[in-house]
């Protein structure tokens, strides 16, 4: 039995599939060689309030600089206002990879430009 002859085309398909697999297993031993031992160094961002048809969200970026992941993060945004009763919101980041970030978001009643907004990371779990 004779064994069919490869063409040009099979040959360039063969030699980008093994220049992909090889870049992909270099840069994955990369990463892991110079992987940090950072633990996770999460900031809450706060963006600008928009107006819904029943209070205001706002928007909330997650950002871990660490070098862990971290899992169930829970977020606190507080509303305080000048001789009002402040409010808050919370949610929770469920996984937070490092080197990662992750958008929420937090309604509240009254507008949020009348107040001072603050937000802080409450805690979060080691994976």
């Amino acid at each position: 039995m004779k064994t069919p002859h490869k063409n040009w085309l099979e040959w360039t398909v063969f030699g980008v599939g093994a220049v992909l697999v090889v870049a992909t297993l270099g840069f994955l031993a990369f990463d892991a060689a110079t992987l940090g031992s950072a633990p996770p160094g999460i900031e809450a961002r706060l963006g600008r309030p928009q107006r819904l048809k029943k209070g205001y969200a706002v928007p909330v970026t997650v950002v871990n600089h660490g070098d862990a992941t971290a899992e169930g993060v829970a977020i606190e945004v507080t509303l305080q206002r000048r001789g009002r009763a402040t409010q808050s919101g919370e949610f929770e980041v469920a996984f937070l990879p490092r080197q990662s970030k992750r958008e929420g978001w937090v309604v509240f009643d009254a507008d949020p430009q009348a107040g001072r907004l603050e937000a802080r990371v409450k805690g979060f779990e080691a994976p």
